[in-house]
């Protein structure tokens, strides 16, 4: 047993990537293919070099040309390569073979894997830092279905060796995090970075499906990349499935929608509703290339200084049932966000917001953090055609409308706000219902979770239903005796 001193901190055992690959090159049952377009044969490499390896690898290849790749995995629409679809039919032609080539009755304690990447490292210029998606499908038992875990990666690094390596040491950790983390999804993402730093690679989106994460809600696994600083941003769809962002947001007009959404309420409607119909006005919108978005920031998601997932699933659930998308972001400061859609788009931005929030914004002590102060912050915020969607709220008197031309602002920056809403920047939501603007979303989650009488009316249709059938909020049914 190792000496443990007084004042000893604990320190994290992490296994090289060599340990891993030798651990599985050493277990006679694991056997499967690895399969690697773009950044070479990465991956297997270590596999190689750990020894052993002539009893887990059953093939290791790279279609490199076009050609044959497309005479092995498919032609791929729009002749892209480095695509979820090519990754996936990678994987799947990839098993079919291993099942079809090897009997079972001769290897009756198998288990097989095919693992893939499709990548595209920095280009020549060096403005395109590359991408990639990286997968694997597997079973732990002989008779059991195949499970898989698929991700999509963005390179941070400007060298395209060094991309190449990091690649390498995250496949083996995908690998090697399928067979002995399965049980734990989070500690499987959370190994995904052994040996890999923060600053070398960032995971934007993962999917895990099959058998064995019959439990998983893949939002609480993206949940897990922002949370543990792997991305900036997540996103999914109403159905619940994990999108790509990069892919989601491509050319596309954007509209968000930034709240607690605790639960969403008639005024979030009203804002959604009444900035759409202004956003679809603009000539330049095309509505069928449009993404309207939910935004939640990860500072939100904190209640009481840790985040409670089962009340994340609630709002989440909420917003997929009037059928949204649905964002989570590390963007505490409105112009770090649409310099992220800055990164996907050069078409129309805009921000729906409520009067109180853009009192903020235009806040000197939010913008310490820059050199530039306000007027950096402000200057990046209304870059990439930006406009802001801005709703009424009511004066302390309840009786006075507050928009934008009554609101209050320090004298420093009201010249500087009325540019931008002079430049038609700010524009105001003119369609409102008063009553609806005495709506409290903290109010209405306290009624649900104490049964107070009432809450309902505060909700768009179909919402208080929802709440009740699945117990979200904490809300219980009462029961006559």
């Amino acid at each position: 047993m190792a000496v443990i001193h007084k004042g000893d901190i604990p320190v994290e055992n992490i296994l090289t990537s060599k340990t891993k690959a030798l651990k599985i090159n050493l277990n006679e049952n694991i056997y499967g293919t690895f399969s690697e377009i773009g950044a070479g044969q990465e991956t297997v490499r270590h596999f190689f070099r750990a020894g052993g390896s002539s009893g887990t690898i059953a093939k290791a290849m790279s279609a490199y040309d076009k050609d044959f790749s497309d005479a092995i995995y498919g032609v791929e629409e729009h002749n892209r390569y480095v695509t979820e679809s090519r990754l996936k039919k990678m994987l799947r032609h990839e098993i079919q073979l291993i099942e079809d080539r090897l009997d079972r009755i001769k290897h009756p304690e198998k288990i097989y894997f095919s693992y893939a990447n499709t990548v595209a490292t920095i280009d020549f210029a060096k403005k395109f830092k590359g991408h990639g998606w990286v997968g694997i499908q597997f079973q732990l038992d002989p008779n059991e279905r195949y499970n898989e875990i698929v991700l999509h990666t963005r390179f941070k690094q400007t060298d395209a060796t060094l991309q190449q390596e990091t690649l390498g040491r995250l496949g083996v950790n995908l690998i090697y995090g399928a067979f002995y983390y399965n049980d734990n999804p989070k500690d499987l993402i959370k190994s995904l970075y052994d040996n890999i730093g923060l600053d070398e690679i960032e995971i934007d989106m993962i999917n895990f499906s099959g058998p064995r994460f019959t439990y998983v809600d893949n939002r609480l696994m993206s949940l897990q990349l922002v949370k543990n600083g792997m991305t900036n941003a997540v996103m999914f769809d109403s159905l619940g499935k994990n999108l790509l962002p990069a892919q989601e947001l491509y050319k596309k007009n954007i509209l968000a929608l930034r709240g607690r959404f605790r639960p969403v309420t008639k005024v979030n409607m009203d804002v959604y509703e009444g900035s759409q119909k202004l956003f679809f006005e603009n000539k330049r919108v095309d509505p069928a290339a449009t993404r309207t978005i939910f935004e939640i920031t990860l500072s939100n998601l904190k209640n009481e200084g840790e985040i409670n997932e089962r009340d994340f699933l609630d709002r989440a659930d909420l917003l997929c049932s009037l059928g949204q998308i649905v964002m989570i972001t590390n963007f505490q400061e409105y112009y770090k966000l649409v310099e992220y859609f800055g990164e996907f788009t050069n078409e129309q931005i805009g921000f729906a917001m409520g009067t109180d929030s853009i009192m903020n914004i235009f806040d000197i002590k939010y913008y310490n953090n820059l050199k530039g102060s306000i007027l950096e912050g402000i200057g990046k915020l209304f870059s990439n055609n930006l406009k802001i969607y801005l709703y009424p709220i009511l004066g302390a008197d309840e009786k006075t409308i507050i928009d934008s031309n009554n609101l209050k602002l320090n004298h420093k920056v009201k010249e500087l706000y009325k540019y931008f809403k002079q430049a038609n920047k700010i524009i105001d939501i003119k369609e409102y219902d008063v009553s609806h603007m005495k709506i409290q979303g903290h109010d209405v989650f306290r009624k649900i979770s104490t049964n107070e009488e009432g809450w309902e009316a505060m909700l768009p249709e179909g919402i208080a239903e929802t709440i009740k059938f699945k117990g979200l909020f904490g809300y219980k049914k009462q029961i006559n005796l």
